[in-house]
């Protein structure tokens, strides 16, 4: 059984989704659920792992939370989560490339698979997918949107200084 409930945030409504094992799922206002790979959902707002979340988006949006502490019960291939791995330990306020990811886990010539691993994360924010752009130093595809990935990193970058 997993559970959801809504978060309003500076991005949009976010839909946070979770199992009794952790969180599962952060998906976008409109987005459909193909991101997050879950059996039947129920509205619940006391769920342990949607509080926390909540509680730390809070402050993450008020610039005080850098990196989240919260169980994650995600779904994925080992590639994937190895991908998912590498995104987490990109510093707040920093970027790396599709490339760096292929090289951090010792498969240089996976940039692409690394991209469409980056394109499944089911956590967006949680899991920092917005900090990897293009080797070229552009913005790239983007869940939330490219409009939201860049006003992450602009967020991010402004908290640094």
């Amino acid at each position: 059984m997993f559970e959801f409930d809504y978060y309003k945030s500076p991005v949009g409504k976010l839909k946070l989704i979770a199992s009794q094992k952790g969180l599962s799922g952060l998906l976008w206002e409109g987005e459909l659920d193909e991101r997050v790979l879950f059996g039947e959902l129920r509205k619940n707002v006391k769920n342990k792992f949607i509080v926390t979340a909540k509680k730390q988006l809070d402050e993450y949006f008020r610039g005080n939370r850098k990196n989240f502490e919260i169980n994650l019960d995600v779904k994925g291939t080992d590639f994937q989560k190895k991908v998912w791995q590498q995104l987490s330990q990109i510093p707040f306020g920093k970027t790396k490339s599709y490339k760096d990811i292929a090289i951090k886990i010792k498969n240089p010539k996976a940039s692409r698979g690394v991209g469409s691993a980056n394109r499944r994360n089911p956590v967006s924010i949680i899991v920092p997918c917005h900090r990897v752009i293009g080797s070229n130093g552009k913005l790239t595809g983007f869940a939330g949107g490219l409009n939201t990935k860049s006003w992450l990193l602009d967020f991010e970058s402004k908290k640094l200084s």
